[in-house]
């Protein structure tokens, strides 16, 4: 019985998905070790060096600059405006509260590439300047949704009565939403920053159209491929991204289930 569970139609299906999924990160992983310029086997032997020059190349330091100071910016308002739609959404009946939803759900079924050429013209016409200001404002509006859908998810997890027992105790609204509800959701509200950030910093296709001069560390990485000389550099730098990616991916899923924990107790 164990074999025939082991065996069965479903967990092949899933070891197939996981080697479709992890075996090219693998081997990005293993030719970042690569003594040469050619991504082929067998490995000519193991190197370093192409981890050394990412510190060494000013440009791609900029870039990386460009990519954390718009992914904690946009991260940051996201989580905010996230959090106070989830608690309009939650805690109060809204008028018009299905429309408000299907709007704020758009960005996840639109199109990057579609949305990326819509804010260029739209910033073309209201006069905002191709930059990683723009960026950083075309990010806040692709993360919002996904910080409103966690936190909302927090919020439906606990009962409103501990609201309205800090108010009871003298506490105003604020006041109980600053001391109640907010702690209790800060698992979910440092989940939604983090997957927020994730996002903003692994955006390409709209940072590609609106970013400027600006590059962020996608565009830059992206632009570096028609060299080849610098393709194992932009292998080691892929493998770091995807190491680090995966790893606060994990934290944030971690953090998501802790948060929503004690609501399974009570």
């Amino acid at each position: 019985m164990n074999k025939h569970k082991i065996f069965s139609p479903g967990s092949i299906y899933f070891l197939l998905m996981c080697v479709l999924l992890y075996l090219p990160i693998l081997l990005l992983i293993i030719f970042s070790f690569n003594d040469s310029t050619r991504l082929v086997f067998p490995l000519k032997g193991f190197t370093l060096q192409w981890y050394g020059k990412l510190y060494e190349n000013r440009e791609l330091l900029k870039a990386l600059g460009n990519s954390l100071m718009i992914g904690f910016g946009s991260s940051l308002i996201a989580t905010i405006l996230g959090t106070m739609g989830a608690i309009a959404i939650v805690r109060f009946k809204l008028p018009g509260r299905s429309v408000f939803l299907a709007v704020s759900a758009l960005p996840l079924v639109i199109p990057y590439v579609i949305f990326g050429v819509s804010l260029l013209i739209l910033f073309n016409e209201v006069g905002i300047r191709l930059s990683a200001f723009a960026a950083g404002l075309a990010h806040v509006i692709i993360s919002i949704p996904y910080a409103l859908l966690i936190i909302s998810s927090r919020l439906v997890g606990f009962p409103d009565n501990l609201e309205e027992a800090a108010m009871d105790l003298g506490a105003s609204y604020w006041g109980a939403l600053l001391k109640v509800t907010i702690p209790i959701c800060s698992p979910a509200l440092l989940a939604a920053f983090l997957l927020c950030f994730t996002i903003s910093f692994d955006e390409y296709a709209i940072a590609s159209f609106i970013v400027g001069t600006d590059a962020t560390l996608p565009v830059y990485l992206f632009s570096q491929l028609r060299f080849p000389t610098r393709l194992p550099m932009v292998v080691a730098l892929a493998a770091v991204l995807m190491i680090v990616t995966m790893a606060v991916m994990l934290f944030t899923e971690w953090l998501r289930r802790v948060g929503q924990s004690p609501a399974k107790k009570g």
